[in-house]
């Protein structure tokens, strides 16, 4: 089975701004996501898919793949949909890996094609990852059934402690498996009701009748959404034990 990675990367963060190519130990945020994911044992091909002539400039800066997309997506699931459609190759699992998570593990990637190898019966695979403090609207969080199939995501803290308190939530990975069909699909319907008012861009695939499953998965990843990330970014890849490996892709 050959898997795609696409790492959306885009300049017009608002939260922080041009994110994408902010230093961290001497390289741009996005290299290290692209380095990491290449880590991984069991993806054939990597590209950075964004709207920025810069990005592609450093991207080759890094001999690092890339490809320019349109500056019109809603999201990034939209971008790498595009970049998909002008690869024209045949594969069998599309994976998302967010490009503002220069921390992101290539185990975590490689366990999320693994498990969609396992459950080919599921359209998308959205990894999740315990969290015990939920109340950080930036964070998805997730909820699920017995088979492991999500029924719901939002920025609220789900599901609502009413009657009993909860002993962990789930929060949003941002590694995602599409089959190519259903990537398709997404790409080619337009924003819907939830996620509109959500702001999580999957709740268009729930809504419209795409099935969905998850996997719990050990450790930790957060994405660079605001300057004290980036600051704990910065921190914790003095420590890293993938950095070495990076700097010699």
């Amino acid at each position: 089975m050959k898997v795609l990675g696409l790492i959306p990367s885009r300049m017009g963060s608002r939260r922080l701004p041009a994110k994408a190519l902010l230093p961290i130990s001497g390289l741009p945020l996005v290299v290290h996501t692209y380095r990491r994911a290449n880590l991984s044992k069991l993806i054939d091909k990597i590209l950075i898919c964004t709207d920025s002539k810069q990005i592609v400039s450093i991207a080759k800066k890094y001999k690092l793949k890339a490809i320019l997309t349109s500056p019109y997506h809603l999201n990034g699931t939209e971008r790498i949909a595009e970049a998909f459609v002008k690869e024209k190759k045949k594969y069998d699992f599309i994976l998302d890996i967010q490009g503002d998570e220069p921390l992101i593990s290539p185990y975590h990637i490689d366990e999320v094609i693994k498990y969609h190898k396992k459950n080919n019966d599921a359209d998308i695979i959205l990894p999740t990852l315990k969290l015990k403090f939920p109340d950080n609207p930036s964070i998805v969080k997730v909820v699920t059934n017995k088979k492991n199939e999500v029924l719901y995501l939002s920025r609220s803290k789900i599901p609502y402690e009413a009657k009993s308190k909860c002993k962990f939530f789930l929060k949003h990975l941002s590694i995602i498996s599409f089959k190519p069909e259903a990537l398709k699909k997404f790409f080619h319907s337009k924003q819907t009701k939830l996620e509109k008012i959500e702001g999580v861009e999957l709740l268009r695939a729930l809504e419209l009748g795409v099935q969905i499953k998850t996997l719990i998965l050990k450790g930790d990843s957060f994405s660079v959404d605001i300057k004290e990330d980036y600051e704990k970014a910065k921190k914790f890849m003095k420590k890293d034990k993938f950095f070495k490996q990076n700097s010699s892709i």
